[in-house]
């Protein structure tokens, strides 16, 4: 139906089931004050030591982690392997500063991929090009050490060949350790330019990276953030709604935008911005609406919980997707030029040939208008949620604006978050 720029890794399944869960969790769970707090606090590794002796997180319950985002509605997961701390998830025979080296002392990332595909759920891993903690990655302007007055003499040692080694060895590691790997997620490249010190595409060789990766895992999906045009399968927009579906050189691509509940990616304590449930819901609408997947973040606590909002919000979500989730599986952007009254948004099932219509402003007249929808392509109308008809008609006494096709609702709202009106077009 859309001409969407080809990929190469598999994202037909990605494209129908549009709602995933990030998951960023590592030793910054424990100051639970950002996920860049040792780059915010320029932490030397032995201030930021205390977090990896007392990282012990023994509430950690994978299993109920997998049925919380299931039943939100949620059909793959990306986990954060490592992040730019560098401190590691899993059993690597490359590092000591992993897991199970910890208090804790198990392989979490092992754990959790058995949980979440014993659930159902595709597999995604998020990794670091970053690392703070590698004592040969070369001190940059984004280093936790970017200002130790030392840096010159600190970075004489350090040897970026020996980082790309164990990168490329921690990557083989993931793509062959835990099965089929459905998404790798590479964050990120900021090349130097202007006068400020970056890493980009040949610190990492991502040609190189590129290439091994292909050959183990050939449809595995990959992000767009190892400065390699053209490598990635999916734009990633991150912490902002596109205003339309994205294009790359006038094509339309497959993108994800990925989004948190609040701020912060990692668990922060006292962040107190946190979206709705309602908010969460309308951005999902509005992601698949513009063709788009939304990846939304949690940030787990110490203890190895969901944040109470956050389980909270998840299951709020998952009201909503128990007697709605047919306006979002499968469904993509509205081909018809169409206007829809009250700001409702709108996505599409071609397959089924099925409208929807998400009454985020719920109208208070009794009814809603379609501008620009053939009254003979309509079969018939539904609330999502009941299956209780809609009445299909004209406007009200006058007989002003007979393009539009209206549909007669109740004056009172039903008892859903967002009504959706189901359309069946001929």
């Amino acid at each position: 139906m859309y001409d969407v720029k080809p990929t190469k890794g598999n994202t037909k399944w990605f494209t129908h089931d549009r709602f995933g869960m990030f998951i960023h969790w590592g030793l910054y769970a424990l100051p639970a004050r950002h996920e860049w707090v040792k780059q915010i606090e320029k932490m030397t590794n032995e201030q930021y030591e205390k977090y990896f002796k007392h990282f012990d997180p023994d509430l950690y319950d994978p299993e109920l982690w997998a049925d919380l985002a299931w039943n939100a509605g949620m059909r793959y997961f990306v986990i954060t392997t490592k992040h730019h701390e560098g401190f590691c998830l899993w059993d690597s025979d490359l590092t000591d500063y992993k897991c199970t080296n910890t208090p804790y002392g198990k392989d979490i990332l092992k754990m959790m991929v058995d949980a979440y595909k014993g659930r159902g759920l595709k597999t995604g891993f998020y990794h670091s090009l970053i690392d703070w903690h590698h004592s040969d990655y070369i001190i940059d302007d984004v280093h936790a050490l970017r200002d130790h007055p030392d840096r010159a003499k600190l970075n004489e040692n350090r040897d970026m060949s020996r980082y790309r080694e164990y990168l490329h060895g921690q990557v083989r590691e993931l793509l062959t350790r835990f099965g089929k790997i459905d998404i790798m997620w590479f964050d990120f490249s900021y090349p130097s330019h202007d006068g400020f010190i970056g890493k980009g595409r040949d610190d990492w060789q991502s040609e190189k990276l590129l290439e091994m990766i292909r050959e183990l895992m050939p449809e595995v999906i990959l992000d767009d953030r190892l400065d390699l045009p053209g490598s990635g399968d999916i734009v990633t927009p991150e912490q902002y709604q596109p205003f339309e579906w994205i294009t790359v050189d006038g094509q339309k691509v497959v993108w994800e935008a990925c989004q948190t509940f609040s701020g912060s990616w990692g668990y922060h304590r006292d962040e107190s911005s946190w979206k709705s449930v309602r908010q969460l819901i309308s951005m999902l609408i509005d992601t698949v609406g513009k063709g788009g997947n939304l990846l939304l973040n949690v940030g787990p606590t110490g203890r190895g919980e969901f944040d109470y909002r956050a389980v909270e919000r998840l299951q709020g979500i998952g009201k909503w997707m128990h007697s709605n989730s047919r306006s979002i599986y499968g469904c993509t952007q509205t081909p018809f030029d169409i206007k829809v009254s009250d700001g409702a948004l709108t996505t599409y099932n071609p397959e089924k040939n099925r409208l929807y219509v998400h009454l985020v402003n719920y109208p208070f007249m009794g009814y809603f208008s379609i501008e620009g929808l053939d009254e003979k392509k309509v079969e018939y109308a539904q609330f999502l949620h009941d299956a209780s008809e809609v009445g299909i008609g004209s406007l009200p006494a006058g007989g002003a604006h007979l393009d539009k096709r209206v549909f007669r609702i109740p004056i009172l709202k039903p008892n859903t978050e967002i009504p959706v009106v189901e359309i069946f077009l001929k």
